[in-house]
């Protein structure tokens, strides 16, 4: 595209505001601030009791439902979505579709809702609603906080045309299809503004054999591109088997099957270097599956079914979840997928789990890492949804590859000891090293340790790398040192140290995160307060657990430090919600933040967190101006920058301005095409 930098500099009258003040308390107040913090809007109730230091909160543990169970909460639930819908304030064409139910030991239910606009599906408005046991809503998470509400319903585009340009950037990544799988209207609001646009999907194989699902989102007015994401949700292959194991099978007669009637009647089968159906049930006459070698089709049959037993387990004992929609029904495995094919997806649409074999036939990517990667995939799928693009998709990612590292301790199999490596034991690199790094991620040669404002623009599987290594320091820490005899040094970005606070705990804080505080657009700024949320309700916000999340985010350039503190310290936020729209190539928009109520200079590590929803975001140049009038440069113009939307949070060095007076956020668009709008933006003084 070609790119016009002329450059407009007219000012533009700023746009006070008074500033909303919310200050981190104790317990559930805290946490609830924090959300709201977040641009995710909470209330605060009853705190409950204080939790053992260094122990779990059991009041805020998720309890193990039954499938029924699970079932008549989602009934009751369903029964009550036009109250729902009208305690929130949604309008009179907004409805709520129920997704998914989490209860905690206290009686709190998480109920994440899907939304629908005049009957239109509204993607980008999927929230969570806390409901106490008295029935009582004490907080509210929104994937957006944008009104939703479109000026009509009739598209200036046709769905023809829409199709045409989804077909065109499907082909443009090795796509075959001439036609789209299917083309639907919805309501688009993941990115600022709600728009009526169509949602193309575009079906058969990427160029490397991938099956594609590529999801293009047009405005049905001006028939602009407004998104896209791979539907398919690949990642890391193993080629290494986990030695002799027990498998779950099924006896009918004298015939054994690789079916898992105690993990929802999972199945196993064999595709034959097919890419299409379920291919065959492996069977055969006796209960010992493979020889070991690939000269066995089955040994591969055998390496996915204890990955997907050992997975299930694993989520089922670690979080009481029963199976990836936690409805107690399990998904299938095919094996021997395609011919030569390196990878290995997860695809909701089958609920299926799917291996290639590898360069030349001969590495079947069957291990344990890659069936708990895959599958974890479908675990995000069915809670927060994480939309597999820019930092949401790095997220994704990242969740797949913990969960995955977690079935590797969970399993506790001796032929591969757990590790913080991803695909360790696999030659894709033809050198033998691991695809990814948790330690340092870097490491890989693509991945980033720590967060900047261009993350979102890396593919999802380098993007990840900020999510990998703050779990990495929050369970073990920084420095030097040897797991299960693997050496690690992990580098932390403010080259202060974080102490762990171990595998267990940090899981649990990630798991509670992903299925009651994060949605389909949460980025790095928003899984930092989800995370802290969540470790405040397990843990208590005083906790040494609670500190360790704030200073393991730090350490990756996630917001502040704890201050050396047991807890959530005294930091207080002040935001400015009014959106304001940002002319394209035009003059400076500002807008503005009053502080009144502190003493002294701002501090040092003044934390700016800016959400701004734009098409070509290299154009921008975002500007901090103090009470004094100076200006902090927070993002520079990018001609080459052109993912969508600034959402961040940078640190800035305020310390020779005085707290109080009047902040300006000023934002300048500075070159032609594209256009954009400013969300929110927030002073965090830590």
């Amino acid at each position: 595209m070609r790119r016009n930098t002329s450059r407009g500099r007219t000012s533009h009258t700023p746009q006070p505001h008074t500033a909303h003040r919310r200050t981190a308390a104790v317990a559930l107040a805290g946490v609830a601030a924090l959300i709201a913090v977040a641009a995710q809007s909470g209330v605060a109730g009853a705190a409950p009791a204080k939790p053992q230091p260094g122990r779990m909160n059991p009041a805020h543990a998720a309890v193990g439902l039954t499938p029924s169970q699970r079932a008549e909460l989602i009934r009751h639930a369903d029964t009550a979505t036009a109250a729902t819908a009208r305690s929130l304030g949604l309008g009179a064409q907004e409805k709520l579709v129920v997704k998914d139910v989490v209860k905690d030991a206290d009686g709190t239910v998480h109920t994440r809702y899907e939304r629908t606009y005049a009957g239109l599906p509204v993607l980008g408005g999927d929230l969570v609603v806390d409901t106490a046991r008295s029935g009582r809503t004490t907080g509210v998470i929104k994937a957006t906080r944008a009104t939703v509400k479109v000026a009509g319903l009739t598209p200036a585009v046709s769905k023809a045309a829409a199709e045409k340009q989804a077909v065109q950037q499907a082909k443009a990544r090795g796509g075959n299809r001439s036609a789209a799988d299917s083309v639907r209207k919805v309501i688009w609001a993941a990115s600022g503004r709600p728009v009526l646009a169509y949602e193309t999907v575009v079906g058969g194989f990427q160029d490397d054999g991938t099956p594609n699902q590529l999801h293009v989102i047009t405005d049905a007015t001006t028939g602009k591109k407004l998104y896209e994401y791979q539907g398919i949700e690949t990642g890391i292959g193993n080629t290494q088997y986990s030695g002799q194991v027990n498998l779950t099978t099924t006896q009918s007669g004298s015939t054994y099957t690789l079916t898992d009637g105690a993990r929802g009647g999972h199945k196993t089968y064999n595709l034959n270097h097919g890419s299409s159906g379920t291919g065959t049930l492996f069977s055969q006459n006796n209960d010992t599956w493979g020889n070991g070698t690939t000269s066995n089709a089955a040994t591969a049959g055998a390496d996915a079914h204890y990955g997907a037993q050992e997975t299930w387990d694993f989520y089922k004992n670690t979080f009481g979840r029963s199976g990836i929609r936690n409805d107690g029904v399990g998904a299938y495995s095919r094996v021997h997928y395609g011919n030569a094919y390196v990878n290995a997806f997860w695809d909701d649409s089958c609920f299926c789990m799917t291996y290639g074999d590898g360069s030349g036939n001969n590495d079947p990517l069957t291990a344990l890492d890659v069936a708990g990667h895959e599958m974890s995939h479908g675990v995000t799928s069915n809670t927060a949804g994480l939309d597999y693009s820019d930092e949401s998709g790095g997220l994704n990612e990242a969740t797949s590859d913990i969960m995955g590292t977690g079935v590797e301790f969970y399993a506790n199999n001796s032929s591969d000891p757990g590790d913080y490596l991803i695909g360790e034991k696999i030659n894709i690199n033809g050198d033998g090293t691991p695809l990814r790094y948790m330690d340092k991620p870097s490491k890989d040669g693509s991945s980033a340790d720590s967060w900047y404002s261009g993350v979102g623009g890396l593919d999802v599987h380098y993007s990840s790398g900020i999510a990998n290594h703050f779990f990495y320091l929050l369970s073990e820490g920084s420095g030097a040192k040897v797991i299960n005899g693997v050496s690690y040094n992990s580098p932390t970005s403010d080259g202060l140290p974080v102490t762990g606070i171990g595998r267990d705990k940090a899981l649990q804080i990630w798991y509670k995160a992903l299925t009651t505080k994060f949605t389909s657009t949460t980025n790095y700024a928003d899984a930092r307060t989800g995370t802290l949320a969540a470790a405040g309700e397990l843990y208590g916000t005083s906790s040494a657990e609670y500190a360790a999340v704030q200073d393991a985010w730090a350490a990756v350039n996630v917001g502040s430090r704890s201050g050396g503190g047991g807890g959530g310290g005294t930091g207080s936020t002040y935001d400015n919600n009014t959106q304001m729209a940002i002319p394209d190539n035009g003059p400076a928009i500002t807008s503005a933040i009053t502080v009144s109520d502190r003493s002294g200079n701002a501090p040092g590590n003044l934390q700016v967190s800016v959400d701004i929803t734009h098409t070509w975001r290299g154009d921008l140049v975002i500007d901090l101006i103090g009470p004094s009038g100076k200006a902090y440069r927070l993002k520079n113009f990018s001609s080459s920058d052109s993912a969508h939307n600034v959402k961040a949070t940078y640190t800035v060095n305020a310390a020779t301005e005085t707290a109080n007076g009047t902040w300006k956020l000023k934002v300048q668009d500075q070159a032609s095409q594209d256009t954009g709008t400013l969300n929110d933006w927030k002073l965090t003084f830590p």
